[in-house]
C-alpha cells in the first residue's frame, strides 16, 4: 500500500517559485496526510508552465526538506524525446529517486514511437520509470501490447493509471511484475481492488489520511469499510475533479487553510467564490 501525492507547486502572490513554501507543504503532507511519497512537476504541479530552472529548483528544495521520509518522483514529461532526456537527467541530478513519464503529447506517435521515445528516457538514467498513461490528455492511450513491451525494461517498474480502462490494467497486472498506481481518484479503490500498489493522489493533499484509512482497510479484508470510506470522500473527489481543474481546486482549498500553493498560472484561472464555497462543503 502506497499512497503518493501529485503535489501542486507553490508560488509567490507575484507567480514566481515559492521553494520555501514548497517545502513547508511537502512536510504537511508527510506529517498530516499519512503520504509516503510526491510527485513534482507533474499536471497538479503545473509542468507546462515551470521552467527547467524552476524545476530542478522545486526538486532540490522538496529533497532537502523530505530526505528519506518519502519518496520523490518527478515528471520528465515532453512531446521532445531530447528534452524529455534533459529533464531525466536533471531531476536524477537534483535528487529524484524516480521518474513519471507521460506518453508525448500533441504529436500523437505511434505506438512504436511512444514505445521508443520511452525507452530512450529510461535509457538515459538509473532511475525507475512510472509510465504515464492518460490518454484524455495526451490523445493516444498506451496499448496492451506497448505496456507489455515496456515492462521488459528493466527500469521500467510502474504505471500512474488514468486511462480509465480496467480491463487492460487487469491484463497487464496479470501479465507482469508492473507496479499499478491509480490516477485517477474515482477509481482509486476499484483499481486497488484488482491488484494496484497504490494511488498517486490530488486529492491526497486535502483527505489523504481517510485515503489511506480506505487503502488500509481493503488490505484488511474489510471491504465493508473500504467501500464506506470510498462513498465518503465521492464528494470531494466530485468537487476537486469536476468543477475545475484539480490544480485549481486544491490551490483553492490549501490557500483556505493557511498552507502554502499562492497562484495558479494562465491559462489556469483562479478559484472563484462560488467554488471556493463548493468545495468547502465538500470537504465537511
Amino acid at each position: 500500500m502506497t499512497m503518493l501525492v501529485a503535489m501542486v507547486t507553490p508560488f509567490h502572490t507575484d507567480g514566481s517559485l515559492d521553494a520555501e513554501g514548497a517545502q513547508t507543504l511537502a512536510t504537511y503532507l508527510i506529517e498530516n496526510q499519512a503520504c509516503d511519497g510526491l510527485v513534482l512537476n507533474g499536471t497538479t504541479g503545473e509542468a507546462p508552465t515551470t521552467t527547467d530552472e524552476e524545476k530542478e529548483t522545486l526538486i532540490r528544495a522538496v529533497a532537502e526538506a523530505v530526505g528519506d521520509r518519502a519518496t520523490i518522483i518527478a515528471g520528465a514529461g515532453s512531446f521532445d524525446t531530447r528534452h524529455a532526456v534533459e529533464l531525466a537527467r536533471t531531476a536524477e541530478k537534483a535528487g529524484a529517486e524516480g521518474l513519471l513519464v507521460v506518453t508525448p503529447y500533441y504529436s500523437r506517435p505511434t505506438q512504436e514511437g511512444i514505445r521508443h521515445h520511452i525507452t530512450t528516457i529510461a535509457d538515459a538514467t538509473a532511475l525507475p520509470v512510472t509510465l504515464y498513461d492518460i490518454p484524455a490528455r495526451t490523445g493516444t492511450a498506451l496499448t496492451t501490447d506497448t505496456l507489455l513491451r515496456l515492462a521488459e525494461h528493466p527500469r521500467v517498474t510502474g504505471v500512474k493509471d488514468a486511462a480509465y480502462d480496467l480491463l487492460k490494467s487487469a491484463e497487464v497486472l496479470a501479465a507482469t511484475g508492473l507496479r499499478y498506481y491509480s490516477g485517477a481518484d474515482e477509481l482509486n479503490l476499484p483499481l486497488y481492488a484488482i491488484g494496484a500498489t497504490g494511488v498517486i493522489s490530488t486529492i491526497g493533499h486535502v483527505a489523504g489520511t481517510t485515503t489511506k484509512a480506505m487503502l488500509h482497510a481493503h488490505d484488511q479484508g474489510d471491504t465493508r469499510s473500504a467501500t464506506r470510506l470510498h462513498r465518503h470522500l465521492t464528494p470531494i473527489v466530485s468537487a476537486i475533479t469536476t468543477k475545475a481543474p484539480g490544480t485549481v481546486a486544491v490551490k483553492a482549498l490549501l490557500n483556505d487553510r493557511g498552507l502554502p500553493a499562492g497562484p495558479v498560472r494562465l491559462p489556469l484561472v483562479p478559484a472563484d467564490t462560488d467554488l471556493l464555497n463548493h468545495l468547502r462543503q465538500a470537504c465537511e
